[in-house]
């Protein structure tokens, strides 16, 4: 710390530096090191004394320089598959909260599910050497997580469950939260159901999914049809929703993958004039603000978004400073919420 770390004051020709805070202050430079970094070491007159220097001569401290020679980074980096989703809005905000406790900057990015744009996110934390990466992965990352882990980076999985032992995790019970709607359209008299959601390859479709058709088969009569999407918008809802409408055997229920989803289902129904729920019910995944404040409220598998983020980055911030540290899944809990769209 003993170059520019600093603006101005005024003299665009010139730098502020620790140097000349210390000079000024009639200080050592380790003095105002530990103003800086360790205030607790100083006598509560010192302190005062070179906050009052340093706010005279406009000094400014370059944490980005001081990290880069450090051979670090006290950024987090986070990529999460569409920053447009409330859902990961919420966790993210979980995080940005947690993070602002620790004086730590969060660089967020969104990978829109897909492949390359991730990839691209993943060189540039490289690139950034962030402390800690939190990532909710689209494509076969696992080489690369363990790369950036080789170089000092901890990684937590976010709203995945990793398969492996490999790295800490913070996810909701997918295969419960797909039980849970299966379940309240199947009690509600609902028999012809769809599932519209996707890609397939999606871990939370899958596992959605499989325990939704697992509870249809145990009934006599019910059956599941699985409409796939693209993406997991209002957009491939309202798709989605606009082909059921076009075939010969319309559904009683659809369980939309996730609220955005459902919205997209809702709105080309009520376009169509079909009645929800008394032609067909309508449940989503997550229960984001809109689907409480919809026109026809959402009923929705609730997924505790923030409490997801804020575990996430405690699993994060632990492995930051212990990289020995033991791996952790953690899986939430998710929880039915009944509204006007299921009846």
């Amino acid at each position: 710390m003993t170059t520019s770390e600093a603006t101005t004051n005024g003299d665009t020709s010139r730098s502020v530096s620790v140097k000349d805070v210390a000079a000024a202050a009639g200080v050592s430079v380790g003095t105002v090191s530990n103003v800086l970094n360790r205030p607790e070491k100083v006598s509560p007159a010192t302190l005062e004394h070179v906050q009052q220097v340093i706010g005279r001569l406009g000094f400014v401290r370059n944490d980005a320089a001081r990290q880069l020679r450090a051979g670090t980074n006290r950024a987090i980096g986070m990529v999460v598959l569409d920053v447009r989703n409330p859902f990961f809005t919420d966790i993210a905000r979980g995080v940005e909260l947690r993070l602002a406790e620790h004086r730590r900057p969060l660089i967020l990015g969104s990978s829109d599910q897909d492949a390359e744009r991730e990839s691209t996110y993943l060189d540039l934390f490289e690139e950034q050497r962030v402390s800690g990466l939190l990532i909710t992965p689209v494509g076969k990352v696992l080489p690369r997580l363990r790369r950036l882990r080789e170089r000092g980076t901890a990684v937590v999985v976010v709203d995945r469950r990793t398969g492996s032992r490999e790295f800490s995790s913070v996810a909701v019970d997918d295969v419960r939260g797909g039980r849970l709607a299966a379940q309240h359209l199947l009690e509600s008299g609902r028999r012809r159901i769809a599932f519209i959601g996707g890609p397939r390859g999606l871990t939370q479709i899958k596992h959605r999914l499989h325990a939704a058709q697992e509870e249809v088969d145990a009934v006599d009569g019910a059956r599941l049809r699985f409409v796939e999407t693209g993406t997991m918008d209002a957009d491939a809802g309202r798709r989605g929703a606009e082909d059921l409408l076009a075939g010969p055997d319309r559904p009683d229920a659809i369980f939309a993958a996730n609220d955005l989803v459902a919205l997209g289902v809702l709105q080309a129904l009520t376009l169509a004039g079909v009645r929800v729920p008394e032609d067909v019910a309508i449940i989503g995944f997550d229960d984001i603000d809109f689907a409480a404040s919809a026109a026809i409220p959402l009923s929705s598998v609730r997924q505790p978004r923030a409490e997801m983020g804020r575990a996430a980055i405690d699993l994060l911030l632990a492995a930051i400073d212990d990289p020995a540290a033991q791996v952790r899944d953690i899986v939430l809990e998710p929880e039915l919420v009944v509204r006007r769209s299921t009846g």
